[in-house]
Protein backbone atom coordinates (compact mmCIF):
# COMPACT_ATOMS: atom_id res chain seq x y z
CA UNK A 1 0.00 0.00 0.00
CA UNK A 2 0.81 3.24 -0.91
CA UNK A 3 2.07 5.94 2.03
CA UNK A 4 -0.61 8.56 2.02
CA UNK A 5 -0.20 12.32 3.03
CA UNK A 6 -2.63 13.72 5.73
CA UNK A 7 -2.08 16.72 7.54
CA UNK A 8 -4.28 17.82 10.75
CA UNK A 9 -4.52 21.14 12.58
CA UNK A 10 -5.59 20.36 15.88
CA UNK A 11 -6.80 24.13 16.53
CA UNK A 12 -9.41 24.18 13.89
CA UNK A 13 -10.06 20.25 14.11
CA UNK A 14 -9.40 19.78 10.34
CA UNK A 15 -7.47 17.11 8.34
CA UNK A 16 -6.81 16.74 4.75
CA UNK A 17 -6.22 13.27 2.84
CA UNK A 18 -3.62 13.87 -0.56
CA UNK A 19 -4.70 11.36 -2.73
CA UNK A 20 -2.23 12.68 -5.33
CA UNK A 21 2.01 11.59 -5.47
CA UNK A 22 3.72 13.12 -2.50
CA UNK A 23 5.57 16.00 -4.90
CA UNK A 24 2.37 16.50 -7.48
CA UNK A 25 1.00 19.89 -7.26
CA UNK A 26 -2.37 19.11 -8.53
CA UNK A 27 -5.02 22.15 -8.58
CA UNK A 28 -8.09 21.64 -7.31
CA UNK A 29 -10.46 22.55 -10.09
CA UNK A 30 -14.18 21.67 -8.35
CA UNK A 31 -15.19 20.91 -4.50
CA UNK A 32 -17.83 18.59 -4.04
CA UNK A 33 -19.09 18.69 -0.48
CA UNK A 34 -21.15 16.09 1.14
CA UNK A 35 -24.63 16.56 3.00
CA UNK A 36 -23.46 17.71 6.82
CA UNK A 37 -26.71 15.86 7.84
CA UNK A 38 -25.47 12.31 5.94
CA UNK A 39 -22.38 12.49 7.34
CA UNK A 40 -23.24 14.30 10.75
CA UNK A 41 -20.43 16.76 9.88
CA UNK A 42 -18.61 18.70 6.95
CA UNK A 43 -16.60 16.69 4.67
CA UNK A 44 -15.38 18.32 0.82
CA UNK A 45 -14.24 15.96 -1.70
CA UNK A 46 -11.62 18.13 -4.33
CA UNK A 47 -11.24 17.05 -8.15
CA UNK A 48 -8.77 18.09 -10.44
CA UNK A 49 -9.40 19.41 -14.05
CA UNK A 50 -9.90 15.78 -15.44
CA UNK A 51 -12.53 14.98 -12.44
CA UNK A 52 -10.47 12.72 -10.98
CA UNK A 53 -10.36 12.61 -6.54
CA UNK A 54 -7.28 14.29 -5.50
CA UNK A 55 -8.05 14.78 -1.56
CA UNK A 56 -10.59 14.91 1.31
CA UNK A 57 -11.14 17.50 3.52
CA UNK A 58 -12.60 16.47 6.87
CA UNK A 59 -13.88 19.25 9.16
CA UNK A 60 -14.82 17.64 12.97
CA UNK A 61 -11.78 15.63 12.37
CA UNK A 62 -11.00 14.28 15.63
CA UNK A 63 -14.61 12.77 15.29
CA UNK A 64 -14.46 11.50 11.50
CA UNK A 65 -10.83 9.83 11.69
CA UNK A 66 -9.31 7.21 13.13
CA UNK A 67 -6.99 8.51 15.97
CA UNK A 68 -4.16 6.86 14.66
CA UNK A 69 -4.36 8.63 11.41
CA UNK A 70 -4.46 12.18 13.05
CA UNK A 71 -1.17 11.04 15.52
CA UNK A 72 0.78 10.15 12.48
CA UNK A 73 -0.44 13.44 10.34
CA UNK A 74 1.67 15.98 9.86
CA UNK A 75 0.57 19.03 12.15
CA UNK A 76 -0.17 22.49 10.59
CA UNK A 77 -1.06 23.75 14.41
CA UNK A 78 2.84 23.92 15.64
CA UNK A 79 5.01 24.77 12.59
CA UNK A 80 6.78 27.33 12.92
CA UNK A 81 6.15 26.68 17.10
Amino acid sequence: MTDLRVTYDETADAAYVYLTEPQARVRSARMYPCDPVDVDGMINLDFDEGGRLIGIEVLAASSKLPEYLLRSAERLDTEGA
